[in-house]
């Protein structure tokens, strides 16, 4: 089955000239339809649902304290998919679920992909499963409308980027920083050339995560992708209840903040 929900999305706020916006929240720290719900209504493209895992090696201290706090209330995988499947006819824009390897083996992996297409997922990242080793995910979600987001580094070689982006559904999560997430003043000098070398040989969209905390950020690495992905500031706004911030953030990718 092709994979289009999700790159259909993106492709629908690009073609208006906006950028896509998906924010990351950690599944569990906090009420989770209550946020899906706010971001959907400020304008969310998509959403990056993240699974609470005791070694999330991919996670800066933010994200990292937000699994803590969801893993002290007993969240798991299945609590967050049986959350997702009430409040399914309620949420109009994709989710995605970003998650590690361990949970989808415990949970099942064909009973994950069954879930999924139950409680309207359409994406899923699984960081420590690269692209040689996710061959067990791709036959369980052949026949389902749920991409596999590929991440792309900043040290990949031409040669990688090109395979990993021929193997691309969804769109490529482009990584703007080397190291975990979590917020940061500037980015790399290359990160320009990086970007546009992806938007040329990619046939889905590339949007840029990692290190993404300020509108003016949104803005600034958005002119060179596709849209923007943007976790550990969202997270800490939710937690600390500035929903301001987050309604800031979303806006920065709008149409009228661009022209």
């Amino acid at each position: 089955m092709t994979k289009t929900t999700l790159t259909k999305a993106i492709q629908n706020r690009v073609n208006e000239s906006e950028k896509a916006f998906i924010p990351y929240i950690m599944g569990g720290d906090g009420e989770l339809k209550d946020q899906i719900l706010f971001l959907q209504e400020a304008g969310a493209t998509a959403i990056e649902v993240g699974i609470p895992f005791s070694d999330p090696v991919a996670d800066g201290p933010t994200i990292q304290r937000a699994g803590e706090r969801a893993l002290q209330n007993g969240v798991t995988l299945r609590t967050i998919l049986d959350e997702l499947r009430v409040i399914r006819d309620e949420v109009k824009i994709p989710l995605v679920i970003m998650t590690y390897i361990n949970p989808i083996l415990s949970y099942g992996i064909e009973a994950f992909a069954q879930a999924c297409k139950e409680t309207g997922v359409y994406g899923l990242i699984v960081p420590d499963a690269p692209l040689e080793e996710s061959e067990m995910l791709k036959s369980a979600f052949l026949e389902t409308d749920v991409a596999l987001v590929q991440l792309i580094s900043l040290t990949s070689s031409p040669e990688r980027m090109e395979k990993i982006v021929a193997a691309g559904e969804g769109f490529i999560y482009a990584v703007t920083v080397n190291g975990i997430t979590g917020v940061r003043d500037g980015f790399d000098d290359q990160l320009e050339k990086y970007l546009k070398q992806l938007k040329e040989i990619s046939t889905v969209p590339v949007l840029a995560g990692f290190g993404i905390s300020t509108p003016e950020q949104v803005r600034s690495v958005g002119t060179f992708a596709d849209g923007v992905i943007v976790g550990s500031a969202i997270v800490e706004a939710f937690h600390q209840n500035e929903l301001e911030k987050i309604r800031e953030l979303v806006v920065a990718s709008k149409k009228e903040v661009l022209s």
